[in-house]
């Protein structure tokens, strides 16, 4: 009987069974231990030529989890970055792309600058701010008059939509003036914004819509009450 299979062979390796929390971490867990262990041998190839073959290997080994995107360069280009990573920047081969350094990968994104929590007009949103600021920017001229136009009338309907309330062309002139830190000024000027009933009746077609893409819709048969099914009688007077 060959040794391996012997009982007290068997005993051994029950008793000399490797657990997950024991072994090395995983860099990317995604590929699993035998591709990380894979890279860990052709990190420790000594001969260069046979050291890029393997690299070589493993990227067709790692492409194989996506096939439909095993060609694409920019999925080539990723799976070249997570060998080097997954080599722990120990790997030492051609690559066809530049090879990422570990102090770039330590890089901490800069810090989003949120928009304000409090704004004195919330029915207008945070993003009419930002429209306002892009406005003053331009010069003037027929495009920053329509620009304004566009702002003012969507101020108009954000205010119809949470107000449920015409509003006059005065109040958003206002309003405009004074989150515009008095740079577009229309107090005084002749034009006039969108009619309040288009306004409305556009807020109405878009609710609509949000609410039959969620709510499925309820047909009622008049003809039959109470949901109760009908019983074909025959007629003994027809031939």
């Amino acid at each position: 009987m060959i040794e391996k299979y012997k009982r007290e062979a068997a005993k051994d390796v029950v008793y000399n069974l490797e657990y997950n929390s024991e072994r090395q971490r995983l860099i990317i867990p995604e590929y699993g231990r035998h591709l990380q262990k894979l890279i860990d041998q052709a990190t420790a190839i000594e001969d260069d030529e046979t050291r890029n073959k393997a690299a070589k290997y493993i990227i067709q080994v790692m492409g194989s989890l996506n096939p439909h995107l095993r060609d694409v360069p920019d999925f080539q280009h990723k799976l070249w970055d997570q060998l080097f990573i997954m080599s722990d920047f120990k790997l030492n081969v051609e690559s066809p792309y530049p090879i990422p350094s570990r102090d770039v990968l330590q890089l901490k994104p800069e810090i989003l600058q949120y928009p304000q929590n409090f704004p004195k007009y919330r029915f207008y949103g945070n993003n009419i701010k930002y429209m306002i600021e892009v406005a003053n920017k331009w010069e003037e001229g027929e495009m920053k008059n329509a620009l304004v136009m566009v702002i003012a009338n969507h101020m108009k309907k954000s205010f119809l939509s949470w107000n449920k309330d015409t509003v006059k062309d005065d109040v958003i002139f206002e309003h405009l003036y004074e989150l515009s830190g008095g740079k577009i000024n229309l107090l005084h000027s002749t034009e006039e914004l969108l009619n309040t009933t288009d306004l409305m009746r556009t807020n109405k077609r878009m609710s609509n819509k949000t609410a039959s893409g969620t709510q499925p819709k309820i047909q009622n048969n008049k003809n039959n009450k109470g949901g109760q099914k009908k019983n074909f009688q025959k007629n003994n007077n027809q031939k």
